[in-house]
């Protein structure tokens, strides 16, 4: 599949199918997203891989009730180790947020490739997720996907975008 056409049919998916993702195809999208490049190389970004069908039920109430998460096969949480190193000035402690979601942008961009669905999962409990998986004080959950083949064909170009001419200002703030 073309790049540009994955980024074009990249869609939140809420509905999946039960059928599993084989090993090898799951393994090429946690390499994709180990491999993504982060701020001085510091790589402070872990996955947490759950499939337990239990564990994913427990945490539907964490990620506020949102029950079509535990519906996939499997659900990664990305996480990260707090960075102490200021090296982007007003940055500070965004620096590691910016860089575990450059490696769920990787994950999930690399599902698409593979035909499957994710959805990024901003809206749940840094403090009962950090309880739950014992999380260190110093690591906290940036964004979770369920991960697994979708319902249906929902892989379609975006309705209600801005056109690129009211996105894109040149040599300067225009807006």
């Amino acid at each position: 599949m073309d790049l540009y056409d994955v980024i074009r049919t990249r869609r939140s998916v809420r509905k999946y199918r039960p059928d599993s993702i084989p090993q090898e195809v799951l393994n090429r999208l946690l390499d994709a997203a180990r491999i993504a490049p982060s701020g001085s190389n510091r790589q402070p970004t872990r996955l947490i891989v759950v499939t337990d069908p239990e564990t994913k039920q427990k945490l539907v109430p964490m990620c506020h009730d949102q029950a079509f998460v535990a519906t996939a096969p499997v659900i990664v949480c990305a996480v990260g180790r707090d960075i102490e190193y200021n090296r982007g000035e007003w940055m500070g402690d965004c620096a590691m947020i910016v860089d575990v979601a450059i490696a769920v942008d990787h994950l999930t961009l690399a599902a698409r490739a593979e035909g499957l669905g994710s959805c990024w999962i901003g809206s749940f409990s840094n403090t009962a997720l950090k309880e739950f998986f014992g999380l260190p004080e110093d690591v906290n959950v940036v964004a979770l996907t369920p991960l697994g083949y979708p319902e249906g064909d929902p892989f379609e170009e975006p309705e209600g975008r801005i056109p690129l001419d009211e996105f894109v200002m040149w040599n300067g703030w225009t807006g």
